[in-house]
């Protein structure tokens, strides 16, 4: 008879790429197949399957989920420009302008689209993690950002009526080309942003002078990855005027160039801030948050971080950046946004301007919303929403939804008593979580603005591997997965080692495999797999407590001098160890 723990209902397990996956596969072999009895519903969603089957193998994954209700996703990577020429080259057959935008862009939005669902992220509640508090107060580190153009300048409104909205395209032939379109409710919020690639290029300019003539280490953040049409078209004429004009004179200085996705960026620089440096973020939308976080940590600091916080991210499924349209503009001409055959905005542009068009969903912004009061009064935390309501009309409508959605919450579901909930500005729902963070809170954020939020939180909670992350959706399905990404610099080390050098912390992945494992226990009533599951999060907390840690918590712990340091396989090891010990008592 087998010893294994007999499981009924399967579960869906989403593989991504490089050092995230490297750990998953170990972590699958010890916690999941060795002792578990249990129908694992596997999709390969590796960059290069998703380009191999045109997107498909994301269709697949959202088709799994919705079957079958829970599941597990892994980290998987984006390409960039580079990376796809890598594999176009491997796959000559292939053409580009027949992908699909799945077969290349990130899947995570169109994953939480299809299966309708939200994002939520909070720490994992290790008891003996003390992080170290940068020390913020006078660091010399300022931050620029683009005055004019983008989402500053947007034109952003409600709509009045339920049909097709349409972006249409006037150039030199004088003939409207409609470039995209879709459906569109009544009360759906929309913008259309626009950049110039003279204010962009004038911007670089005086960007990479004032690090020349300050003498500063440079940083650049965009998200070029998932808005290539926008940020990444920016990005690309930022870093050829960088390339040409300033990188041989950066270089003599010896000072140093850095670019990353701005979420990631953002949460090492919070986390780790440099002696003394320039923070380019050209997108205004963003620069002003992290300007004025940046201003209020010199001024104020970092409070030892002692509240627990919960960030709960809206999801892609109505849209804002992550849903977007987005492209640089083929020609000279006028973009306009055309409702059921009314134009309501136009504006021009010139070839090579980057344009994005996006919007949202009355219906999805609701259940998102609805969802956050319910996990506040089901966990006793305040709310605290981040609008921009005094000059955004794409952000009153979520302020709408707001009170709406307490409305019904307490004709509709009986909740007699709500959470305190408060409004303010998304710079100072940032700020207000990091210098002043309340007992228990949730952080209510639009997509990229909880990107960027909750890798800053992990990060300061100690690595961006001691958080867990659920996103959850109405009709019931639940994913869990980790919220970093791939570790593609550890990856580059291991493969360049044969595997030899393993460093990795495995924590978020543990901690993910085991709430999917609780939530089907828990769905058919599985005693004996809840107890595994709950013993799986006992043995990880454990693991930290006893000392037993990865690199990236080297000296977080409340006793630095009896830290051991293991690899990735040393920490999975001492976890299983744990485990098996607490299964036998």
């Amino acid at each position: 008879m087998s010893s294994k723990i007999h499981v009924e209902k399967p579960l869906v397990v989403l593989h991504g790429d490089e050092m995230a996956q490297v750990a998953f596969d170990r972590i699958l072999d010890m916690f999941i197949k060795t002792p578990l009895d249990i129908n694992l519903v596997e999709v390969d969603l590796t960059a290069e399957n998703r380009l191999v089957t045109n997107g498909q193998a994301v269709n697949e994954a959202i088709e799994m989920l919705n079957t079958h209700g829970v599941g597990i996703k892994n980290a998987g990577m984006t390409v960039n420009r580079a990376q796809l020429n890598d594999l176009l080259e491997k796959y000559h057959g292939i053409q580009e302008q027949d992908l699909d935008k799945l077969a290349t862009k990130s899947p995570n939005g169109a994953i939480r689209k299809g299966i309708g669902g939200n994002i939520t992220r909070e720490d994992i509640p290790f008891t003996n993690l003390k992080v170290n508090t940068p020390d913020w107060i006078g660091r010399d580190i300022v931050v620029d950002t683009m005055e004019v153009g983008g989402i500053k300048e947007s034109y952003n409104d409600v709509s009045q009526i339920t049909g097709v909205i349409k972006v249409l395209f006037v150039g030199a032939s004088g003939e409207p080309v409609e470039l995209h379109r879709r459906d569109i409710n009544k009360g759906d919020p929309w913008l259309i942003s626009t950049n110039q690639m003279t204010d962009v290029e004038a911007w670089a300019h005086s960007f990479f002078q004032r690090a020349i003539e300050e003498k500063r280490d440079i940083y650049l953040g965009l998200k070029d990855t998932v808005i290539a049409g926008y940020d990444g078209v920016m990005r690309h004429g930022i870093e050829q005027i960088y390339y040409k004009n300033y990188k041989q004179k950066v270089d003599e200085l010896g000072l140093k160039y850095h670019y990353e996705l701005i979420d990631a960026q953002a949460a090492r620089i919070v986390a780790n801030p440099p002696e003394r440096a320039i923070w380019g973020v050209p997108d205004n939308n963003t620069g002003r948050k992290l300007y004025k976080l940046v201003e209020s940590l010199k001024q104020y600091g970092i409070p030892e971080r002692k509240t627990h916080v919960s960030i709960s991210r809206m999801s892609a499924g109505g849209g804002d950046q992550y849903g977007s349209f987005n492209m640089a503009a083929a020609e000279d001409g006028v973009i306009k946004i055309v409702v059921d055959g009314v134009e309501q905005h136009a504006r021009r542009v010139k070839a090579g301007d980057p344009i994005l068009f996006m919007s949202n969903d009355r219906e999805a912004i609701k259940d998102w919303v609805k969802q956050a009061f319910r996990d506040a009064a089901q966990n006793d935390k305040e709310i605290y929403f981040g609008l921009k309501r005094e000059y955004m009309r794409y952000d009153v409508a979520f302020s709408d939804v707001i009170r709406e959605s307490r409305e019904e919450l307490v004709a509709q579901e009986g909740m007699n008593v709500l959470p305190s909930f408060m409004v303010m500005r998304p710079s100072s729902q940032l700020i207000k979580m990091i210098t002043d963070p309340a007992r228990n809170a949730l952080y209510p954020a639009q997509n990229l603005d909880g990107d960027i939020f909750s890798d800053i939180s992990a990060a300061l909670g100690g690595s961006l591997a001691t958080a867990s992350s659920v996103i959850e959706s109405k009709s019931g399905v639940m994913l869990f997965e980790a919220p970093h990404g791939t570790a593609h610099d550890l990856y580059l080390k291991w493969v360049e080692s044969n595997g030899s050098v393993a460093i990795f912390n495995s924590s978020a992945l543990i901690y993910a495999v085991a709430n999917a494992l609780q939530t089907i226990a828990r769905r058919e009533g599985n005693d004996d797999l809840s107890t595994y599951a709950s013993n799986m999060k006992v043995a990880l907390i454990k693991t930290v407590e006893q000392g037993i840690i990865t690199g990236d918590l080297k000296g977080k712990t409340v006793d630095p001098e009896n830290e051991t340091v293991v690899d990735m396989h040393g920490f999975l090891e001492a976890v299983d160890n744990n485990l098996r010990k607490i299964q036998e008592m």
